[in-house]
């Protein structure tokens, strides 16, 4: 198991105790006895906490390698010595950064469920509870994650360090890389009709209207008309958000915005068109309510690109100028213009991607493609502004699934290494920790397969 994945666990394991309301601080809730099952420290770890934690994983379907009432625990009890260290260090989690998070999580789960109610529903706590653990669990995370990122922070690896890992590796720990390819991109935007902007605009201000005079609430427009999927749901409402969550033009708009009874002028950002509506200021962070409309390209504009880019293909496939030239003197993608259209993986920030990480209008065409071919222009959407563009791309190398080697992978083996080395490093640091930390664990809780050595103390 690599480090991240261990963080990931915690890190999930630490959020469903919290969510849930598992955490205890006194041993006695409604005439209830509680039963301690660890302690750490002066940290007791209650029954009820790995009960509620175990019945909220089994609900959500959520992996438990192993006998939860072993796992579980175990890994509480590490998050308490990261906790520990944290406060001996002086590890913490700026404030304004740690309550803009937690508007993000609020924002997302009631975007999953639909509503507050049903998230307060769902996780039996109002939606101020839920706040207030959020921000522990969060803050937690971080100053775990710190206490990690310093323990590990000498960690470098050398090319004769990588090779040498990768030489020891037993054959069935070599991983399987699946099929990848290397894509360029030529893309141009076709502008939108100023008669498409101004009907945008109209609606947006018939819509003020109807709001102003009381006709229509906000909420009820957004919900019927607006083209934001995330927040239509919920009546255009986007939950807290700090100024930097924001694009700059809608934030201005937003942070002047008064009284809850008006509605914005209309804002145009990247994304489109938008009025809003202010519901709430808190300190640094605002909740809006928004409407966003998207002018749409004419269809003859559309058609007339493809037919442009057609030509263009055309005189790349006679010679008379290349790919790469083409791109830097042409293309309107601002990603891959100045690098030669090569188009670069955002999850793991290099140029090859695996069919499923690419948008489905490339990989449909890729798949079919051989390295050198050119495909027909096509129309996509861009997914960074929802806006139609069109395209065409090429296929700069196709790499078959293979077992990982050096010459092929190095980024890959290179990162196993390093995970290796941490995973290592974190393990060696646990064991001094343990060793030199209070445990105790409570009779009928002893009889696990621990990762960690906690048994020697007892």
């Amino acid at each position: 198991m690599n480090t991240n994945s261990v963080k990931t666990k915690s890190i999930i394991l630490l959020a469903v105790l919290l969510l849930t309301g598992a955490a205890y601080v006194s041993a006695g809730t409604d005439n209830v006895a509680e039963e301690v099952a660890w302690v750490v420290g002066d940290q007791p770890i209650w029954k009820s906490e790995i009960e509620e934690a175990y019945q909220t994983m089994l609900y959500e379907k959520m992996p438990i390698a192993g006998d939860p009432y072993c796992v579980i625990p175990e890994q509480l009890a590490i998050e308490k010595l990261y906790l520990h260290q944290a406060e001996l260090d002086t590890v913490v989690a700026p404030d304004s950064w740690v309550m803009n998070q937690v508007e993000a999580y609020l924002n997302n789960y009631i975007n999953n469920f639909g509503s507050k109610e049903k998230v307060e529903q769902y996780f039996h706590k109002s939606i101020p509870a839920m706040r207030e653990s959020l921000r522990e669990m969060i803050s937690n995370r971080s100053r775990v994650q710190q206490v990690q990122q310093n323990l590990t922070s000498k960690i470098k690896a050398t090319p004769a360090d990588v090779r040498r890992y990768f030489e020891k590796l037993p054959e069935d720990s070599v991983p399987w890389v699946p099929l990848q390819v290397e894509v360029q991109i030529f893309s141009v935007s076709p502008s939108v009709s100023r008669e498409a902007v101004e009907d945008v605009k109209a609606r947006l201000r018939s819509f003020s209207d109807q709001v102003n005079k009381g006709e229509s609430p906000f909420s009820t427009l957004a919900i019927l008309y607006s083209e934001d999927p995330g927040s239509a749901v919920r009546g255009g409402e986007l939950g807290f958000m700090g100024r930097g969550e924001l694009v700059p033009e809608f934030a201005a708009v937003a942070f002047n915005l008064n009284d809850p009874k008006k509605v914005s002028k209309v804002v145009e950002t990247q994304f489109g068109y938008h009025i809003m509506q202010l519901i709430e200021k808190r300190g640094d962070r605002v909740n809006v309510r928004h409407i966003l409309l998207r002018p749409k390209v004419a269809e003859k504009d559309l058609t007339e690109a493809v037919n442009r880019l057609d030509s263009l293909r055309m005189d790349i496939n006679d010679g008379k100028f290349t790919f790469e030239e083409a791109v830097t003197v042409l293309s309107q993608d601002k990603d891959t213009r100045n690098n030669r259209g090569r188009m670069v993986n955002p999850t793991t920030g290099s140029t090859r991607f695996e069919m499923a990480q690419l948008p489905q209008e490339i990989s449909r065409l890729v798949n079919d493609m051989q390295p050198g071919d050119i495909s027909q222009p096509f129309i996509m959407t861009d997914p960074k502004t929802n806006r139609e563009k069109v395209a065409f791309v090429k296929l700069t190398s196709r790499i078959p699934g293979h077992r990982a080697n050096i010459s092929d992978d190095y980024q890959l083996v290179k990162d196993m290494y390093e995970n290796s080395r941490r995973e290592e490093v974190l393990n060696t640091w646990l064991a001094k920790k343990i060793k030199n930390t209070y445990i105790r664990i409570e009779d009928g809780w002893k009889n696990c397969d621990f990762k960690h050595d906690w048994n020697k103390q007892q």
